[in-house]
């Protein structure tokens, strides 16, 4: 009877350490999934910072919109910065900007969702904070359309980059591809706007393709550089040409000062080249001014690459060389020979030298050191024969 008691409370304990078991394990579990959310939720941050700024002369204004990011233990930092009118701050009046001193609340209303934001306003500049509230209507449409479904934090970046249904559409009578979520979201963070989308359209740039179009985006082809070189008679560029030319630095107003310069009939490439070589319109005007005007473009590239600059031309004067040829300034200019060398020469006595001479001394590393050496064992007066011998022959 004593045993069987026994057995039948050592029973009674263990169901009660499995029952307790168990409602641990569930309380571990939804511990973990609580933490889980939290943590998924500060990964998709969806506040941020803004700033608004008046463009004088103007009724725009400048609107940033910041925010940070952290994801696996790492962080950064995002802008986006675009121009917008009074009109599309709902709540926000022109008297509590232009106040001296005014809290301010309210949203920002984009397709995608809109931004509630808290600040200060004065003399008409603000800044302050944003929450995020998503659209479902717009996720609705973009899953209808057969782009898919965002996240909560994708569709963040879609309203920060005001990637609206009307640039969706323009897209699409464009004729480009559809686009995936993540092409939308790289469409708002590489800036490219529906007026952008539109002026490409306009001025004959159909792409098809969001990845080339964000790409010129990137590369700086913007509307006005397009309109400024068809301006110039390069109405007809490839975007390939496009994005070649802006990534070389050239642009309309460089083109404008170089034909201005004197250099009116050259090809794209040789203003590519120009500038590649460090050729500027200033460097030319400076050149004309030592009296080396309408140079060829060959002989303007080879000059500026060969670092023959009005400084060196003025140093050459001083040193008693004041009307050299072109191919004379580059080629002391390659062999090392200074307005010092030629000075330290002409104190040893060796003054009127020619261009060749100089040249020759230099490369056979004669210099003043040298032949006061050898003028310190009684071999002085030497001709320019004579030196290049002894330095060859290494003396020392």
């Amino acid at each position: 009877m004593s045993n069987h008691l026994g057995r039948l409370v050592l029973s009674a304990a263990c169901v009660v350490v499995l029952v307790a078991g168990t409602l641990l394990a569930r309380a571990g579990v939804r511990m973990y999934q609580a933490a889980s959310q939290e943590s998924t939720a500060s990964q998709e941050k969806t506040s941020g910072q803004w700033m608004i700024e008046s463009q004088p002369g103007t009724n725009l204004l400048s609107l940033t919109l910041r925010y940070d990011q952290q994801s696996d233990g790492h962080g950064w930092h995002s802008d986006s910065s675009s121009t917008t009118g009074l009109e599309r701050l709902e709540g926000l009046s022109r008297e509590q900007m232009l106040s001296t001193g005014a809290a301010v609340r309210f949203r920002i209303v984009r397709d995608a969702g809109s931004l509630a934001c808290e600040g200060w306003f004065k003399d008409g500049n603000g800044s302050g904070h944003f929450e995020f509230s998503p659209n479902p209507a717009y996720a609705n449409q973009l899953r209808q359309l057969g782009i898919g479904e965002p996240t909560r934090h994708e569709q963040f970046l879609l309203a920060l980059g005001d990637v609206s249904l009307e640039l969706i559409n323009e897209l699409k009578s464009q004729g480009y591809e559809t686009p995936s979520v993540s092409q939308l979201v790289r469409i708002g963070t590489h800036g490219v706007r529906l007026a952008y989308v539109k002026g490409m359209k306009e001025a004959g740039y159909q792409l098809k393709s969001i990845d080339l179009l964000v790409k010129m985006r990137d590369h700086g082809v913007s509307l006005e550089f397009i309109k400024g070189m068809a301006k110039l008679g390069y109405s007809s560029m490839t975007p390939e040409q496009l994005i070649r030319t802006r990534d070389h630095g050239v642009t309309p107003a460089y083109i404008e000062a170089m034909k201005a310069a004197g250099y009116p009939g050259n090809s794209l490439d040789d203003y590519i080249r120009f500038r590649d070589h460090g050729v500027t319109a200033e460097f030319i005007k400076e050149m004309e001014g030592y009296g080396y005007g309408h140079m060829p473009a060959e002989d303007m590239v080879r000059v500026r690459d060969h670092g023959v600059s009005p400084k060196f031309i003025d140093a050459m004067k001083s040193a008693g060389f004041g009307s050299l040829t072109i191919h004379e300034l580059v080629t002391l200019r390659d062999h090392g020979v200074t307005p010092d060398y030629i000075k330290s020469l002409a104190a040893e006595g060796y003054t009127g030298l020619s261009v060749q001479d100089l040249v020759r001394l230099r490369d056979h590393a004669v210099t003043a050191e040298f032949i006061r050496k050898i003028g310190s064992h009684g071999l002085k007066n030497m001709t320019i024969d004579q030196l290049v011998r002894l330095r060859d022959s290494g003396i020392e």
